[in-house]
């Protein structure tokens, strides 16, 4: 898995390529309370490129929505396809995270 970081304005876009899992799925979490410590609340993560996340995956997520909230933040979902999508409704996590279709959608979510 790699993570590429992009910035609109304050927002932080995390573009991740590859497999979300039990062995990488902490780099998300680290990642995201780094962005916490440089005081960027606002992120989204594109996965675009994601072909597979399993539960530990979902878990780095929640988690750092719950770390960003803490902040008035928030961590919103783009560009989710085939069997990851598939996996968010599967644990009902789609009405939990903020989806949306386009990276362009989920930044102007930030500055409604």
């Amino acid at each position: 898995m790699e993570i590429s970081r992009r910035e609109s304005g304050d927002i932080i876009i995390l573009d991740v390529n590859g497999e979300i899992d039990l062995y990488n799925a902490p780099e998300i979490k680290e990642l995201i309370n780094k962005l916490i410590e440089e005081k960027k609340y606002n992120v989204v993560i594109n996965l675009d490129r994601v072909s597979y996340i399993d539960s530990s995956g979902i878990g780095a997520l929640i988690s750092s929505l719950s770390n960003l909230k803490k902040y008035q933040g928030g961590l919103k979902i783009c560009n989710v396809s085939g069997s990851v999508r598939k996996v968010f409704e599967l644990t009902k996590l789609t009405s939990f995270f903020e989806i949306y279709e386009s990276e362009g959608d989920a930044v102007t979510a930030f500055k409604g």
